[in-house]
């Protein structure tokens, strides 16, 4: 075969191939493209409201483990906490705080409008109405942003009969807008006091707690859902599927709106529904 003709076949082979291996390359781009999610389905005040009190009624009690991150000077006395919490429907609550060497730091009890904190390492006791708690400074403001971070845990995030919500579309998620009522009189004005934000899987993934005059006191995401299994502890296995009233958060981060720090919140063990006694509240048998 002639020279010239081997060289013009040679060239028609390299060109076929350089066309076809750029052929296979954009196709693979085109096959890792991100894929789009679709459109949220349609979903209701209404439904999302009946979910809240679901999971909220599905919690009798709850105790558990935890490990807590303290930034920001919230508390004077650590940054690392290890903690237990302990809760009782309707609103029986014991949060207790200890060094990784297992000293006491705190114990905060509430129940009702009545709280009690006590902190050993000061020698020091503070009782009263919740109402009065402003007067404790920081230690009061660190009560409350604990309470609310366990609080989405718990499932205590229900809406009340009082309180009306609508829902919008928030890009890839559900938000619930909860207000209240201002004053007593019927058709009073109402104002905003939580955001809630849901996933795909209805999932409440995040929530603003909000002031009188509308600002955020607080922001919380909620993490790592897990499904309880039927003793109670929490599953290794972390929830894919459509929530149920046995899911719960294992993770929960929170950033005070006023700039006073954050707390992150990370669960051990979870045992929900089971019997809690007067003194695992820190309450007279």
């Amino acid at each position: 075969m002639p020279q010239e003709t081997v060289a013009i076949m040679t060239h028609w082979i390299r060109s076929f191939l350089i066309v076809v291996f750029v052929g296979i390359g954009f196709g693979g781009c085109a096959l890792i493209a991100p894929k789009e999610e679709p459109p949220l389905k349609q979903v209701t005040a209404e439904e999302l409201t009946t979910l809240l009190r679901q999971r909220d009624a599905a919690v009798h009690s709850m105790k558990g483990l935890f490990t807590a991150k303290v930034r920001g000077g919230l508390i004077p006395i650590a940054t690392r906490v290890e903690g237990t919490v302990h809760y009782r429907r309707p609103n029986a609550l014991r949060l207790r705080g200890f060094t990784p060497f297992g000293s006491e730091l705190f114990e905060f009890v509430q129940t009702d409008d009545w709280y009690k904190l006590r902190l050993p390492v000061e020698g020091k006791v503070y009782t009263g109405r919740q109402s009065d708690m402003k007067e404790l400074g920081k230690l009061a403001r660190f009560s409350q942003l604990s309470v609310w971070a366990v609080g989405g845990v718990l499932g205590t995030r229900s809406i009340s009969k009082e309180e009306t919500v609508k829902v919008v579309e928030d890009r890839d998620r559900y938000r619930l807008d909860v207000y209240s009522p201002v004053g007593a009189e019927a058709g009073s004005t109402r104002r905003a006091i939580r955001r809630l934000w849901f996933d795909r899987r209805l999932l409440v993934v995040q929530e603003d707690r909000l002031g009188a005059g509308g600002e955020v006191e607080a922001m919380i995401q909620y993490d790592d859902f897990r499904r309880l299994d039927d003793s109670g502890t929490g599953s290794a296995r972390t929830v894919v599927e459509q929530d149920g009233p046995m899911v719960r958060p294992f993770k929960v981060s929170l950033v005070d709106g006023h700039g006073q720090g954050t707390i992150q919140v990370t669960f051990h063990e979870l045992y929900q529904n089971q019997t809690i006694r007067a003194e695992d509240l820190g309450q007279a048998s």
